[in-house]
């Protein structure tokens, strides 16, 4: 069993939950490889046992069973960074808040090892949107991807952007708006939401269309097919506009056209019996928990 651990976020609470996890996958003879500042952070000094370590270019690949990601949604959204297309399958213990994508509790982290040897999870399919523009291929390489959203939106102005739109070349609409949002189902629960957005379950093999605080007031999400391409040109007061791919940004100028599709690799993450989408719809959102029920 090989086994990546990776967390971004430095709160001494957390090194106790990391023992735990280390001390549950020593009993499984695991063979564990950390991220290398992950590891300086809590583990290069007073620890007796040596682990390897991994980088964004190094360490990883296809032979791994599974990435644990210490932290909330951000960290995972960093993780996929790191696994690619490699496909190693990714499982979140969550130190932060919310958690749609990073569902493990920290108490309960010895239960990311033993459900996982019981075999009580599935493997689900997180499908991510991919940007095409040579103009911003200095910008982020080959890290070209999204597991939640690619969003263009307005930059060093209060003033509204307009989005005209494509699918599969057909003209849509030009969105008069503060910006729009491109989501996967994986996204749907996030930025997207708070637009306005529907929630998607994971599997769907659809994308949102979420205009931000748009001007023309009859706009509305629209779910599409993923296999649709969608072409985006963007104009305004300013010379530039911002695009971001989760939490990579970017500054695009006004005119040129960007493209989006469905990336031709998928993210594989780890959906715990205990711990399925809907339940985790029911805990995060507060569905059912209504007095008048």
């Amino acid at each position: 069993m090989k086994v990546a651990i990776y967390g971004q976020t430095y709160h001494e609470q957390v090194i106790d939950f990391l023992l735990e996890l280390l001390d549950e996958l020593q009993k499984e003879s695991a063979e564990v490889v950390i991220e290398k500042e992950f590891y300086n952070h809590y583990l290069s000094k007073g620890n007796t046992k040596n682990f390897s370590i991994f980088t964004e270019s190094s360490g990883l690949d296809d032979s791994f069973d599974m990435f644990v990601s210490f932290g909330g949604d951000g960290t995972i959204l960093r993780a996929t960074t790191f696994v690619k297309d490699m496909g190693i399958p990714i499982v979140g213990v969550n130190t932060g808040r919310l958690g749609f994508l990073s569902t493990f509790k920290k108490e309960d982290v010895r239960k990311v090892v033993r459900e996982f040897v019981a075999g009580a999870y599935t493997i689900v399919e997180r499908s991510l949107v991919q940007l095409n523009t040579e103009q911003l291929d200095a910008e982020f390489g080959d890290l070209n991807f999204a597991l939640n959203e690619i969003t263009v939106s307005r930059k060093d102005t209060t003033s509204m952007i307009t989005v005209e739109t494509y699918l599969n070349d057909e003209y849509l609409t030009s969105y008069w708006a503060d910006g729009l949002i491109i989501a996967t189902p994986t996204g749907s629960t996030g930025y997207s939401l708070s637009c306005g957005g529907p929630v998607i379950v994971p599997t769907a093999k659809s994308l949102v269309l979420t205009p931000i605080a748009p001007h023309n007031l009859n706009a509305r999400p629209l779910v599409i097919s993923d296999e649709t391409s969608i072409r985006l040109k963007v104009s305004g007061r300013e010379e530039n506009h911002l695009v971001s791919l989760d939490s990579r940004i970017a500054s695009l100028e006004n005119g040129q056209e960007i493209t989006i599709k469905k990336a031709d690799f998928s993210i594989k993450m780890i959906e715990y019996t205990s711990e399925s989408f809907l339940k985790t719809l029911r805990n995060k959102l507060l569905w059912g928990e209504d007095k008048r029920n």
